[in-house]
């Protein structure tokens, strides 16, 4: 909050503080204006500004400070002090200070020094309870802050390592067909290029499309069929209907480049399975390959580990991921709320 609107609602909270309480005092003593206004309105001041010594000079000069000696000391000579100034005030309006009831009987110095002197601890314990309680909201929402400045530059780390992988491997793929002098690496570099103006242009939103996420899956697929000369056998199936539904970018395709990168996908008999079921609001993904037993990958990868910490940053409770590492067969489930 600015802090001019800070000082218009600290303004308006006294105000109306000192209305209400003259205005029932004024109902159930019948005490004349000129006494209303000493007792709530110069007395009000008083003891409003004992608040805000306490509240923006003691506290965090000292007592924030631990300093807690010295704040006591300090704290204890400013109520005595605004004791004696209250009771010279008094002194000065006695008729409408000093003078109670309906005797009109006077208030001697103790009796109004400890009366005033009660009144100056409930200020000051009021001040005290507001700046703490404004520090810990304070605290709070910085400490929030600073989780989300740290989650956003995760989630942006993660999300700069999917590029370089994903390009990583698929110029790997690009390279072994210009090494065998396959007539399809400009299709498979044309397929890349798209495939690249996707990553860099569409995907810099939170969330993108389905449809536009799916085609992408789609585009690596056929990049894929072209590195195996066509001999890829993928069934991608994709049930529902795609209308508006809106997903965070590049969160399958690791799922995909590990069938490939460490599944077969040249046997008809196995094909590399892929069904997504589309529901309004929830994602089913499945995916499942024949384990390539000699294809391992020394050095490990960060393609699924990636996809775990995004899922647990963005869709936190709001997904199940299921892993089956058999033998011969991988499976990946996820089911996932949009």
């Amino acid at each position: 909050m600015k802090k001019g609107w800070q000082v218009f609602f600290h303004v308006a909270f006294w105000v109306c503080m000192i209305a209400f309480f003259s205005f029932i005092t004024h109902s159930s003593t019948k005490l004349s204006n000129l006494a209303l206004l000493v007792i709530f309105g110069l007395y009000g001041l008083i003891n409003i500004s004992l608040f805000y010594i306490n509240y923006l000079f003691l506290i965090p000069k000292f007592l924030n400070k631990k300093r807690y000696l010295i704040y006591n000391i300090n704290l204890l000579i400013l109520i005595l002090v605004y004791g004696f100034i209250k009771y010279g005030i008094a002194l000065y309006f006695k008729d409408y200070v000093l003078i109670r009831g309906s005797k009109h009987e006077a208030i001697g110095f103790v009796s109004y020094y400890e009366s005033a002197f009660f009144t100056s601890l409930i200020f000051v314990f009021l001040s005290t309870v507001l700046k703490f309680t404004m520090d810990w909201f304070l605290n709070e929402r910085i400490q929030r802050d600073l989780e989300n400045q740290r989650l956003s530059a995760e989630l942006a780390f993660l999300k700069s390592q999917i590029n370089p992988h994903f390009l990583f491997n698929s110029l790997n793929s690009i390279y072994s067909l210009a090494y065998q002098r396959s007539e399809t690496t400009p299709e498979a570099i044309l397929k890349l290029s798209e495939i690249m103006r996707y990553m860099l242009y569409e995907c810099n939103d939170n969330k993108v499309d389905l449809g536009k996420e799916l085609q992408y899956l789609q585009n690596y697929i056929d990049l894929q069929k072209i590195r195996y000369g066509n001999k890829a056998f993928v069934d991608f199936e994709v049930n529902g209907l795609i209308s508006g539904q809106r997903i965070v970018p590049l969160l399958l395709i690791s799922f995909i480049e590990n069938a490939f990168k460490h599944g077969v996908a040249n046997d008809p008999a196995t094909p590399i399975h892929i069904l997504m079921d589309v529901q309004p609001d929830h994602l089913s993904f499945k995916m499942e390959n024949k384990k390539h037993q000699f294809n391992k990958d020394a050095t490990g990868g960060i393609g699924l580990n990636n996809v775990k910490r995004r899922l647990d940053l963005l869709y936190p409770d709001k997904y199940q991921l299921k892993i089956d590492d058999g033998t011969e067969v991988y499976t990946s489930e996820l089911s996932l709320d949009l």
